[in-house]
């Protein structure tokens, strides 16, 4: 999967202009899906020295990501084009319902082979789909959330 992951208040603390304490389990989960072979892009609203910093941050904890707000790595932005990424989760503090914490994350979407449970390929999601559709399942989400 492609996931995108905002910084402030997501990956740290919201301490924005500066860089709050790393939220707990945070760069295990994210580490651990890399591991899975999962694509990880930064995607925060943080620009220049202050988007330098949280790299760096990110970087010397060990996590490096795919792309930094693009979609893929070196990707040219056209000012005419819609800056949205693409991925297939988007984890983020302005969720509704607010952020899950990486506790849940990680029961979303590690894989967990050691007690028979792996979170769907996207294939297999396809293959389950009503309607043969991709995309996201806002039904199944928010019972999810609901029964968080």
């Amino acid at each position: 999967m492609i996931i995108a992951v905002d910084f402030d208040g997501t990956i740290v603390e919201h301490r924005y202009p500066e860089i709050g304490n790393a939220k707990p389990l945070a760069f295990d989960v994210l580490k651990e899906l890399q591991k899975q072979g999962h694509q990880l892009i930064l995607w925060t609203y943080r620009d220049g020295a202050e988007l330098d910093e949280a790299v760096e941050f990110c970087r010397k904890r060990g996590l490096e990501f795919y792309a930094i707000n693009h979609s893929r790595p070196n990707e040219d932005f056209d000012q005419l084009v819609s800056r949205k990424i693409y991925a297939d989760v988007y984890i983020d503090d302005r969720n509704i319902g607010g952020f899950i914490g990486w506790e849940k994350i990680r029961e979303l979407l590690l894989d967990k082979s050691s007690i028979g449970y792996r979170a769907p390929r996207q294939e297999e999601k396809l293959k389950h789909s009503p309607k043969n559709k991709p995309g996201f399942n806002f039904k199944s989400f928010f019972n999810i959330l609901l029964a968080w």
